[in-house]
């Protein structure tokens, strides 16, 4: 994977199109952070981290998070 800087990116357009074309992944960066990826089209990014995020967002929301405090039913829910 190559880092290119926003402004040499723009510059060499054509040569980052060429080689992403040829397989490679280029992070974009603005002042030295990144912003954004070019990669090859047709390629997926790889998503085990966000897939993991998911399964154990899931997972919580299956069990359920006590929170503390008492449980309520219905009734107590309305009664004034």
């Amino acid at each position: 994977m190559t880092t290119m800087s926003a402004r040499d990116a723009n510059q060499g357009f054509s040569e980052l199109l060429s080689r992403a074309a040829n397989g490679e992944r280029v992070v974009i960066t603005r002042r030295g952070q990144p912003v954004a990826e070019l990669i090859p089209y047709g390629s997926a990014p790889d998503r085990t981290e966000s897939d993991a995020a998911w399964s154990r967002l899931l997972q919580v929301l299956n069990q359920g998070e006590h929170l503390g405090g008492e449980p309520f039913d219905r009734d107590s829910l309305y009664d004034r």
